[in-house]
């Protein structure tokens, strides 16, 4: 339960110190005199977004802090969840500087927004004039409804839908890259087959370029070749070789006689050995030397290719192509391979798919049934409320698709006149309808999943008279089981409530600021009073008030 807040510098309030009471406590004051300020402020305890617009003092930052009795809640698991120490008194505290940034605490250590928002459920539930025009809107009728049921196959179904969404939205992205893939994975292919049919070689380049070469000046080469070769040889022995050897036969008789001889007689003797050794590589070379037009042209047509290819994808390199290829490959087996992830996928899809289906069917089974039990148990809250002739039908019907909250969709259908036929909220209730028919489903709702605290923003509007003291008697019912606060602008339900807080504006200075004050019992007869008649209040009014009082709290 909501124990204690303190609100400073927000809006109109420029500080303020609030301890709850248990049970009902009722929220009083004129139109504008900032009683949903209140409700802003918790807002920001429970999440919400900052602005410093709401700053009084732009100078100064805002502060909003309160305790919550949480020791019944069992909310250990979500302070684990967020590494945050936990206390069976919880203390919540958020600043707005006059830079707007905004910092948020748990029980005085920093602490995330996310924290709050998911902490907020547990602890508040803050019934506003929106929540009751959105009890129009089917996904709201539907979390009523499963609220009332508090059935287990829900948390099932989500953990199925989860699992569902996750595994579907992998499909859809392997199908988007399938198809991207398939617009450039036959031009890979034939790129691939191309470069695999080339069988290409990596120093190949090199060898025939020489080759080409070779063959390109082969006629010249062994013509040349012969020619040294002829030289060498001679014909009648007057060949270069010949002329060595007489040279040097002609030397060695009188080699002996000078130094100098000798020496020149050893050179002729090296040169004519190393020109036989030109001549046999010269007749090698020869030999191995072969013109041939057929492989001209084969190197030539093996060299086009290669120098296609390299034009083709832009690299100066077989080395290149070669890398080339191994990419085209390992793309094609990765398409490859991504086939076979799709249809793994599919099957994955397919059967959760069929436990979400499974999951959908007993949610719905257990939807109808805790519908049966709803419209039979608002029967009396309504007719309690002035609806006596009123009925309500929760009709349940298959939703276009898979969602969040199931395969269903939930209409409220209602019909304030006997005799009439049920249609949806939004077509026949008034906003007082509407008002009373929420008060209903929240009194029903909350017998079942007790939160600590609720509170109803003037959920009242649109009723008067005995109806508005049968609404604050459903609330100070509501109140034996949690702390209900209402923001009520009826003397009958202010009289009913155990804690009575007024809101006032007043002038401070050039100021307006807003004050909050808990009223005693003789400040609550006049304040009911005023709500009656007019300020100063009759003494009829004071007299009525009197007696609102007492019954509602005999012992006065």
């Amino acid at each position: 339960m909501l124990k204690t807040l303190h609100v400073e510098n927000y809006a109109l309030i420029r500080q303020t110190d609030i301890t709850f009471a248990e049970g009902f406590v009722v929220i009083t004051g004129e139109t504008g005199a900032g009683k949903s300020i209140l409700l802003g402020a918790l807002g920001l305890l429970l999440g919400q977004r900052a602005d410093a617009q709401v700053l009084s003092d732009k100078e100064r930052k805002c502060v909003v802090e309160a305790t919550f009795d949480i020791s019944a809640l069992g909310l250990q698991p979500l302070f684990e969840k967020y590494d945050a120490d936990y206390d069976d008194t919880l203390i919540l505290r958020r600043e707005i500087l006059p830079s707007a940034k905004s910092r948020a605490f748990v029980n005085d250590s920093p602490a995330s927004l996310q924290f709050l928002k998911e902490l907020g459920p547990h602890i508040l539930d803050i019934h506003s004039q929106y929540q009751t025009l959105t009890l129009t809107e089917s996904s709201f009728q539907t979390r009523l409804l499963d609220s009332f049921a508090d059935h287990s196959p829900l948390p099932r179904y989500q953990q199925c839908y989860r699992s569902y969404s996750s595994l579907k939205q992998e499909l859809e992205q392997l199908t988007a890259q399938d198809a991207e893939n398939s617009k450039v994975r036959d031009y890979n292919l034939f790129l691939y087959d191309e470069l695999r049919a080339a069988n290409l070689q990596e120093d190949e380049q090199q060898e025939l370029e020489e080759e080409a070469r070779l063959l390109e000046h082969a006629e010249g080469i062994k013509e040349a070749l012969g020619t040294v070769a002829a030289l060498g040889e001679g014909q009648e022995g007057d060949g270069v070789v010949s002329r060595l050897s007489a040279s040097r036969a002609a030397l060695s008789h009188v080699s002996s006689f000078h130094e100098g001889i000798e020496s020149l007689y050893q050179r002729l003797d090296s040169c004519m050995i190393e020109m036989q050794d030109i001549l046999s590589e010269v007749a090698s070379l020869d030999d191995k030397i072969q013109y041939s037009p057929e492989r001209q042209a084969a190197v030539t047509e093996r060299l086009d290719l290669i120098y296609r290819l390299q034009k083709k994808h832009n690299v100066d390199s077989v080395a290149a192509l070669l890398e080339i290829q191994h990419q085209l490959g390992s793309q094609l087996e990765a398409a490859d391979s991504l086939d076979d992830l799709i249809r793994q996928k599919m099957e994955e899809v397919d059967k959760v798919f069929a436990a979400l289906q499974q999951a959908a069917d007993r949610l719905t089974q257990s939807r109808r049934q805790a519908a049966a039990q709803l419209e039979e148990q608002l029967l009396p809250v309504l007719s309690s409320l002035g609806m006596a002739s009123a009925r309500i039908v929760a009709h349940i019907e298959p939703s276009a698709d898979y969602g969040p909250l199931g395969h269903d969709s939930v209409s409220l259908l209602f019909n304030a006149n006997q005799g009439g036929t049920p249609r949806p909220l939004a077509d026949v209730a008034s906003g007082g309808e509407l008002s009373r028919l929420m008060l209903a489903i929240k009194s029903l709702v909350t017998r079942r999943n007790l939160l600590p605290t609720i509170i109803f923003d003037e959920i009242d509007s649109g009723v008067s008279g005995n109806i508005s003291v049968a609404v604050g008697g459903i609330m100070r019912h509501m109140a034996e089981h949690m702390q209900v606060i209402a923001i009520s602008h009826l003397p009958q339900i202010a009289a009913k409530a155990v804690q009575h807080l007024k809101v006032a504006k007043a002038l401070e200075g050039t100021e307006t600021v807003s004050r909050i004050q808990q009223l005693d019992d003789t400040q609550r007869v006049t304040e009911i009073a005023i709500m009656l008649s007019s300020n100063p209040p009759t003494t009829a009014a004071l007299q009525t008030a009197r007696e609102l009082m007492q019954s509602n709290n005999p012992k006065q």
